[in-house]
């Protein structure tokens, strides 16, 4: 008697070459899905990585049908698509995540969102809920805000979604994260860090593949999971902002690493004549109050939250960064492997 063997389960994602899209590409091969990935240029994007499991598909996150047509025969979709550098959230968020509300719609898939603190009012605290009212002060917290009413509206009419929510990303294959401009460099060597917010205000911080991993058990528990779900990732949280300069050194091996305050008076200075650092200076409140997350409700639903050590992911996000040497860049290898 022959057996045939199952069918892989296969998830599009849309955004793929960011940061989270990468990473959630990774662990989803792990689970066993098959990884469609939608690209504006799918052969630039095959090539810049000839290794990876991934079909590439040519679309347009902002066109509803290349979206749609790229979606058939998947039972996930995952929207990790975002406007770089800040750029235009105004004109790309609402109508990007439209696009991916259509697909799940026409398909049946179930769509994943990994999003933000940025829905919060920023005294809320270090232990936000599900369940807590979405008071944001800013004009992109608004934005995000809009998206989840959109996600839960279309939940009421077949669309199945799963909102994962977390703080601050890092990561090896993460140029876009905090450390990329927290950290100053030359010649492949650190020469400072700094510290964007006062010494005794705390941060949420994600580590990419643990996010990413949580992503992967949560869809391996599709049969659990309602049509409307919401979660909470707490990663790791830093009692005090001089944590994160204090930890680089050690991971580093220099003691004497600078630590600078972040020169915040330059961006608003700059903000009027540059986008990036406009919306930059709008955010700067993330790091001056307490904000991060509770994880009751996830920890219940999967039993434990995938968690790397906080050195061990520091390592290896700097290792990918080029800035650690000798015994520390194999520790970090040892540690907790880049991004394949």
């Amino acid at each position: 008697m022959t057996t045939t063997a199952p069918t892989p389960r296969t998830a599009l994602i849309i955004g793929a070459a960011g940061s989270f899209g990468a990473h959630a590409a990774q662990a989803l091969l792990k689970h066993g899905w098959a990884i469609r990935a939608l690209s504006r240029n799918p052969e630039a994007a095959r090539a810049a990585a000839p290794r990876t499991a991934i079909d590439w598909v040519k679309g347009d996150a902002m066109n509803a049908a290349e979206v749609v047509a790229a979606a058939q025969g998947v039972q996930l979709i995952v929207h990790a698509a975002n406007p770089p550098r800040y750029r235009n959230w105004k004109g790309t968020v609402l109508p990007m995540t439209d696009s991916a509300i259509a697909a799940a719609k026409a398909t049946g898939a179930r769509l994943m969102l990994p999003t933000s603190v940025y829905n919060y009012d920023p005294h809320m605290g270090s232990e936000i809920r599900e369940d807590a009212p979405q008071t944001p002060v800013t004009r992109k917290g608004a934005i995000r805000v809009e998206v989840e009413r959109r996600l839960e509206a279309a939940s009421k009419h077949g669309v199945k979604v799963l909102i994962l929510r977390a703080g601050d990303f890092f990561g090896p294959a993460a140029p876009n994260s905090g450390l990329s401009w927290i950290v100053n460099h030359s010649g492949g060597r650190m020469t400072s860090v700094y510290q964007p917010g006062p010494n005794a205000v705390g941060h949420a911080f994600a580590y990419l593949p643990d996010l990413a991993e949580t992503l992967a058990r949560l869809v391996d528990a599709e049969d659990r999971l309602g049509d409307f779900e919401r979660f909470h990732f707490r990663g790791h949280w830093m009692e005090r902002n001089d944590q994160l300069g204090e930890a680089i050194r050690r991971v580093a091996g220099q003691r004497r690493l600078p630590i600078r305050a972040f020169p915040w008076p330059v961006v608003l200075a700059a903000s009027p004549f540059n986008e990036t650092f406009r919306e930059l200076w709008e955010m700067r409140y993330l790091w001056r109050l307490p904000i991060g997350l509770s994880n009751a409700r996830l920890t219940a639903f999967l039993g434990a939250e995938p968690h790397t050590p906080f050195d061990a992911a520091l390592a290896a996000s700097l290792a990918d960064m080029g800035l650690l040497e000798g015994s520390q860049a194999e520790r970090a290898a040892q540690l907790a492997p880049a991004l394949a």
